[in-house]
C-alpha cells in the first residue's frame, strides 16, 4: 500500500503511544518525559490493540499491572500530585465495568484539580456485532453509553470515531491536563475497532515536544483594587491552599507574609505549603482546623485567599469569618477567584504575590495583630503536644501521628484520606517539610489511602528513591480498598502502612452522635444485622499480600514497630486499635452544615437539632 510522503502509517493504538511517548517537560532543569507511564488492566476493549502497542513502549512508559479500575485512578491522582501536576499517568481499562470502575477515580481528579489520563474500551464504531459483551444498550440513542457517565467528571472528553481525530483530541487533552486553571481528568473513548484501523498519520506529529505549564499574568487593575483593599487592613490574614505549591510559590508566599508581617493560616490541601516552626503559621483553619487559626479568622479584616477553592471546610460552611470581613482571592482559575464576593487576582501566585506586595509599598499589619495570632498559635501548639503524647487513656489517632510525627524523615509523604484520619492529621501533623502531606479531602475517597500511597510512591521513587511514604488508614477504608499493598510489594515499591482500627466508621458514628442520634449501623457492634461482631486480622491479611506486618498494644509498641518498619525494604504494615469514642480531638472545629431532622420522636435528636442550628446566624451570605 502506497503511503502519502512524510506519513507512517500505524493503527491508532500505536500513533496514540507513539505520541504520549514524545512529549516531554523541563523539571528543575531536567527533562523527562510529562507522561510517566500508566496503570492498566487488560480486557477484550483493550489489550488486543493497545495492549500490543504498550509491549513495544515498556521502557518509555512503563505500565503498571492494577488490581482494580478505581485503585489505579487514584494512584494516578496521586502520582500527580506528588509531581505537583507537572507530570501524569494514563489509567487503561477495558470496555464496560473495567471502564466504569474509573469513574469515582475521575470525581477525585476533577475534584483535586489533578491531570489523569483515561484511555478507556468503547463499542464498535460499525456497530455490526452489537449488542456486544457488557455493552449498556440505551435503546432511544444507541450513541449513549456508560462512557459518557465520564462527562461530568472530566475537564476533556473525547470518544475516537476516526483515527485521525487523535490528530487534535491528544494536544487537546494534554492542553487541558497541564492547564493551570482548567487542570483535571481527561477522557479518551476508544471503540474496539477504532484502536486497531490504521491511517496515514504525518511524521511531523511524532516529533519530540517540550512542554511548558503557563503562568498568567494577574491584570495590573485587579492587583492595584486589592492593594488599596489590603492597604486598609487592621487585621489582615492570609489563607494558603494547594494552590501556592501547585505555583511554586511558596517562597513567595513566605517573602511575602515576612515584608509586610502577616499571619498566615493553610487550608487542608495546602497543609504543608509552611514548616510548624515558620513564625507566622498560625496553623490549619476551619472545621478541622486549630483554635488558633480559627480565633483570628473570627478577627480579620481582610483576608488574602491564595490557590484555595475555600470549601466547606476551610470557611466552616462560612461562619468562620467576621461578618464584615472582605476577601481577596488570587487564583488561576476564575471561577475560584471571585467566590463570596472576592476581589479577584486571576493569575498565578508566583507572579501575584511580588506585584501585589509592591502595590502594598511599606505597607506592614500592626505588630499587636501579628503578636496576637503568635500567642494563640503558641497555645494551639502546647495543646497539641497534649493530645498527641503517649498517656495513660485509650489509645487514640492523634497518639499514632505524634509517634510518627517524631520518627518520620522530614522528607518523607505522608498520606491520608477519609474518615476521622484527615481532620486527626491536618489538626496535629507538624510540618516537617514543604509539600510532604497528602490529605485527599476534596474528595475525601475511602479507598484512597493505600492505592493513593502506591502512586505517590512510584512518583516519589523517581525524585527521592531514598524516603518513604506513610499512609494512615482506618479499618473502614482498609476493608474498602487494600489490594495495592500487594501492588506495591509485586512492583517493589515499599510503603507503610498505619491501620488503625476503631471497630467500623467511628468518625461518622461520632457524628451520628453529635447530632443526637443513636449509634446504628456504622460501628460494628451496632449494626443490628451482625449477630455476633469480630475483627479482621489485618496483619494476617497483609501478610498474605507480602507485606511484613505486625500488630501493637500501644503507642509505645508503635514507636519500635515503626522503626522496624523504617529499616525494612519492603512495604510494612502496622495495625493498632484506637478507641471509637474517647480520644478525638476535641478543640478546633468550626461549626459545619449537616442536615438535620427539624422534627422527630426522639427529643435529643430535635434538641440537637436546635444547637446545630443555632450557629446558622453567623453564616455568610454570598456566591
Amino acid at each position: 500500500m502506497n503511503m502519502a510522503p512524510n506519513t507512517i502509517r500505524l493503527t491508532t493504538a500505536q500513533a496514540i503511544i507513539r505520541w504520549l511517548a514524545n512529549q516531554f517537560i523541563v523539571i528543575d532543569s531536567v527533562e523527562m518525559r510529562v507522561c510517566g507511564g500508566g496503570f492498566g488492566i487488560f480486557g477484550h476493549g483493550n489489550v488486543t490493540c493497545l495492549g500490543e502497542a504498550l509491549h513495544n513502549v515498556q521502557d518509555e512508559l512503563p505500565l503498571y499491572r492494577g488490581q482494580s479500575e478505581q485503585s489505579m485512578g487514584f494512584a494516578a491522582a496521586a502520582y500527580a500530585k506528588q509531581w505537583l501536576r507537572q507530570r501524569f499517568m494514563f489509567c487503561t481499562a477495558s470496555a464496560g465495568p473495567g471502564t466504569s470502575n474509573l469513574v469515582t477515580s475521575a470525581a477525585l481528579a476533577h475534584a483535586n484539580r489533578l491531570p489523569m489520563l483515561m484511555l478507556c474500551g468503547d463499542g464498535f464504531v460499525t456497530r455490526l456485532p452489537d449488542p456486544i459483551l457488557q455493552q449498556m444498550e440505551n435503546f432511544n440513542d444507541p450513541t449513549f453509553g456508560v462512557n459518557d457517565a465520564f462527562k461530568p467528571v472530566t475537564r476533556y472528553w473525547d470518544r475516537i470515531t476516526h483515527p485521525a481525530q487523535i490528530l487534535s483530541a491528544l494536544p487537546n487533552a494534554l492542553a487541558t491536563m497541564l492547564d493551570p486553571a482548567e487542570c483535571g481528568p481527561a477522557f479518551l473513548g476508544l471503540p474496539q475497532d477504532i484502536q486497531g484501523w490504521s491511517y496515514d498519520y504525518p511524521v511531523s506529529f511524532f516529533d519530540k515536544k517540550v512542554h511548558r505549564i503557563r503562568r498568567q499574568t494577574p491584570d495590573m487593575a485587579e492587583v492595584d483594587d486589592a492593594a488599596a483593599l489590603l492597604k486598609s487592613a487592621k487585621r489582615p490574614m492570609i489563607i494558603a491552599g494547594g494552590g501556592v505549591q501547585y505555583s511554586g510559590a511558596v517562597a513567595e508566599l513566605t517573602r511575602f507574609a515576612d515584608t509586610h508581617n502577616i499571619p498566615v493560616v493553610e487550608t487542608i490541601a495546602g497543609r504543608a505549603n509552611l514548616l510548624a516552626t515558620y513564625p507566622l503559621n498560625i496553623g490549619p483553619i476551619g472545621v478541622t482546623g486549630s483554635n488558633s487559626a480559627n480565633a483570628i479568622a473570627q478577627q480579620a479584616d481582610v483576608i488574602v485567599a491564595i490557590g484555595t477553592r475555600l470549601q466547606d471546610f476551610t470557611t466552616g460552611s462560612w461562619t468562620a469569618f467576621a461578618p464584615e470581613s472582605r476577601f481577596i482571592s488570587i487564583n488561576v482559575g476564575r471561577y475560584d477567584a471571585g467566590k463570596h464576593m472576592s476581589l479577584p487576582i486571576v493569575g498565578d501566585a508566583k507572579l501575584a504575590l511580588p506585584l501585589l506586595g509592591q502595590g502594598l509599598n511599606s505597607y506592614a499589619a500592626p505588630p499587636d495583630w501579628t503578636a496576637q495570632a503568635q500567642s494563640e498559635r503558641h497555645k494551639w501548639d502546647a495543646y497539641v503536644a497534649e493530645n498527641t503524647a503517649p498517656g495513660n487513656r485509650p489509645n487514640s489517632y492523634a497518639q499514632a501521628i505524634g509517634v510518627v510525627n517524631e520518627l518520620c524523615a522530614p522528607r518523607d509523604r505522608i498520606v491520608a484520606a477519609a474518615g476521622g484520619l484527615p481532620a486527626e492529621v491536618t489538626a496535629n501533623w507538624r510540618t516537617l517539610d514543604v509539600g510532604t502531606v497528602d490529605v485527599e479531602f476534596g474528595f475525601s475517597c475511602m479507598g484512597y489511602e493505600i492505592a493513593g500511597g502506591w502512586g505517590a510512591r512510584i512518583a516519589q521513587a523517581e525524585r527521592e528513591p531514598d524516603q518513604d511514604t506513610i499512609i494512615f488508614t482506618g479499618d473502614g477504608s482498609y476493608m474498602l480498598m487494600n489490594s495495592d499493598i500487594y501492588s506495591s510489594v509485586l512492583s517493589q515499591k515499599k510503603l507503610i502502612v498505619l491501620v488503625l482500627d476503631n471497630g467500623g466508621f467511628a468518625v461518622i458514628n461520632k457524628l451520628q452522635n453529635n447530632t443526637g442520634n443513636q449509634s446504628f449501623n456504622n460501628l460494628l457492634v451496632d449494626c443490628p444485622t451482625i449477630p455476633q461482631a469480630f475483627g479482621v486480622d489485618f496483619t494476617a491479611h497483609a501478610a498474605s499480600m507480602g507485606a511484613s506486618a505486625e500488630k501493637v498494644a500501644n503507642p509505645s509498641e508503635l514507636a519500635e514497630a515503626f522503626k522496624r518498619a523504617k529499616a525494612s525494604d519492603k512495604t510494612y504494615v502496622i495495625v493498632m486499635d484506637v478507641d471509637p469514642y474517647e480520644g478525638w480531638t476535641q478543640e478546633g472545629h468550626t461549626w459545619w452544615e449537616v442536615g438535620t431532622p427539624h422534627i422527630s420522636e426522639d427529643e435529643n435528636v430535635t434538641k440537637a437539632h436546635l444547637e446545630w442550628e443555632s450557629s446558622r446566624a453567623k453564616q455568610r451570605k454570598g456566591v
